[in-house]
This record gives structure tokens, sequence and C-alpha cells, in this order.
């Protein structure tokens, strides 16, 4: 019987081995595609905004947004660093705002990235959080992938002033989008924090900045952030800094969230995520995809082994966007809602399509979904 037993586990010992090559060889076939796709995207819109980028401007509909930038330090293997620094003023003559844009230019030295200062496409208060400027810096991010190599992983956004009242609603609407956040001198308004789970972000304010309350509410903020850090151990990474002397101007201090920023990384696969929609409502994060986003909206979702639970609020559909770095996508998939009903078991297929369509969105190769799957409530 020995031989027979012999016999038995080789055969599955080779079958397991073949399996196994099986598996690795289709990884590696959307690999293929996915670096494919990426490099062919990539070309094509470095030749579509050579123009604009010699011109220093990003034009998005109706909107005009000039830019600077200057880079410092050698350039990593993996990319430079780009960091966006958005000046003050707001609601002021174009004049005004000019000036506090070409001080912004000159503000900060970080010493390694891409430092990029833009300036607002209007002259309004709120010239930083407007609806246009998530959609200009998202495609501001494309243009320099596309044309210096940055590192998609370390991009950053930062502001002083109304730019800092910008950082509070950019932060957190695009929070999957940066590897850390800088708030210096600015106000809330009606910024939330949840998306801020997997954000590294620093606050900084003069505890003597009394001007629409700015010190009272970074304060409020820094209770609310280790609040959260408490109740997710691990998530809602901050630091915040009061300066008691200081006043709306905090003569540079603020210059620490650099080395503080940079020590960071953005993970483009969080296993945890929350997701509310502000009032301008986006259609992706992360790895989810709302294709009806509504303000208010919100989800839970966490992944744990091969199994995914999400917690919704007003919402009736979403599609979860699929990734190695994710969860196993050779093996089934579990997806739960918070009660424990399973809204959907089994593989799901990793395809051109899907990485495509990623990469067309955003021209980020590090969070391409290979898959995805719609799932109903």
């Amino acid at each position: 019987m020995k031989p027979f037993f012999s016999f038995i586990c080789i055969f599955l010992t080779v079958l397991n081995l073949h399996a196994n090559q099986a598996v690795v060889k289709n990884k590696t076939k959307y690999d293929y595609i996915t670096k494919s796709l990426f490099d062919q995207i990539k070309k094509e819109i470095k030749e579509k905004t050579a123009e604009e980028m010699q011109q220093r401007a990003l034009i998005y509909k109706e909107f005009k947004m000039p830019y600077d930038f200057i880079t410092y330090g050698e350039k990593p293997e993996e990319g430079h660093s780009l960091y966006i620094s958005m000046h003050g003023g707001g609601g002021a003559p174009a004049k005004t705002n000019d000036q506090q844009w070409k001080n912004q230019i000159k503000l900060y030295k970080p010493k390694e990235g891409i430092y990029l200062a833009p300036r607002a496409p209007t002259n309004t208060w709120d010239l930083w959080h407007k609806p246009h400027v998530g959609e200009m810096f998202a495609k501001l991010i494309d243009r320099f992938v596309a044309h210096y190599d940055v590192n998609i992983n370390k991009v950053y956004i930062l502001g002083y002033s109304a730019g800092g009242d910008g950082v509070y609603r950019l932060a957190p609407r695009m929070a999957d989008r940066w590897a850390g956040a800088a708030m210096m001198a600015g106000h809330p308004g009606g910024a939330e924090d949840h998306n801020l789970m997997n954000l590294p972000y620093i606050l900084q304010v003069g505890g003597k900045d009394t001007a629409y309350n700015r010190h009272k509410k970074c304060a409020n903020w820094k209770i609310r952030l280790e609040k959260k850090a408490k109740e997710h151990p691990g998530l809602y990474p901050h630091k915040v800094i009061i300066y008691p002397k200081h006043g709306h101007w905090m003569n540079n201090d603020c210059k620490v969230a650099f080395p503080w920023m940079a020590k960071n990384s953005r993970n483009p696969w969080p296993k945890k995520i929350i997701w509310h929609q502000d009032h301008v409502p986006q259609k992706r994060f992360a790895w989810l995809e709302n294709k009806s986003p509504t303000k208010n909206d919100l989800i839970k979702a966490e992944v744990k082994g091969q199994t995914i639970t999400l917690e919704t609020q007003n919402i009736k559909q979403i599609t979860l966007r699929l990734h190695e770095a994710l969860i196993n996508l050779d093996e089934e998939i579990i997806v739960e809602n918070h009660t424990g009903k399973q809204l959907f078991k089994g593989i799901v297929k990793r395809s051109r399509e899907a990485i495509e369509k990623s990469l067309r969105e955003r021209l980020d190769i590090e969070s391409v979904a290979k898959a995805e799957l719609e799932v109903r409530f």
C-alpha cells in the first residue's frame, strides 16, 4: 500500500504546484497589464499637457489655476515628494490674493520634494474649497506624475490662513490622495473628521489668533482627534500645536510640519476606512466607489481576512475596488453588512476593464483596482 500512498502524495503535490503556478501566472499577467496601461496613459497625458505645463497654469472648465514650484533635494529612487501649498487671502481683491500667492511660493523649503504653490482660481472667501478646486488638484497630481515622476504615495497638502481653511476641507474630502496634511492658521467651518482615519494630520495655530476663534476651533479639533484616536487605536494619526505667544503669524515655526509629514507615506489600501460625503460629493474614495453620491452619505468598511464588512447610511449600492494588497483575489471573498447578513460570496475575477477605468480616473498606479464588485444593500 505504501507505493500507492506515495503516488497519491506526489500527485497532490504536483497538482498543488500547478495550481500555485497558475495563480502566480494570472497575477503576473494583470501586473503586466497594469504597467502597460499606466505607461500608455501617462504618455497620453504628458503629450496632451506639454504646452500647459510650460505655461505653469492649469485650465479646467472656466477656471484657470496658475502655479509655481521649486524642487528641493536629490530625487529619491521612488520619485520626488509633492507638496501642494495653498496661500491665504480669500474674499479680497485679486491684487491681494496675487501677493499672498507670491508669498506662499517662498514661504517653506522642504528638505526634499517639489514644493508647488497654486494661485486660487477665484477671489472668494471659500477660494480653496469650492467644487472645482479638488478636481483641479487631482489633475495637477496627474500632470506631475506624468511629467516629473513624483511618488504618488508621497503627495502632501498644506495651507496658511485661508489656505488652512482649505486644508480643513480638502484633507478629509481627498484623504485617500494625501500622505499627510498640514493646517496652518485656518478655520474649519463645517469640516468633518470622519475620513481622516488613515491620514497623518498636523494642525498649528497661534494661541492669540482670536479672529473667527481660530485658536479655540483648533483646540476643539485637538479634542476631537484625540477622541477618535482613542476609539480607533493606531488610526487617526495627528499632532496639534497651539503656540501661546503667536497670533495669526506663527513666525514660520509651523515649518515643523514638513519633517513630521515627510516621514509618512500614503497607504493606498487601508484595511479599515470611513467615507463621509461633504457638500462636494465624491464618487471614489480608497477602495470604494459610489456612483450616485449625495451629501452626508456615510459608509464604514473593513477587511478581515477574506471578509469585507460594510455599514452604510443613505447608500443603496456600492462598488468595491479590489486588489491583492487588500484581499486575496484567488480565493472566495465574503461581503456582509454590519449585522452579519451575507451580501456576496465567491471569487471576483480580475479584469483589464477595471484596471483601465482606475487609471483613466487617476494616474495612480498604486491604487489601481484589478477587480470590481457591485454590492446592493
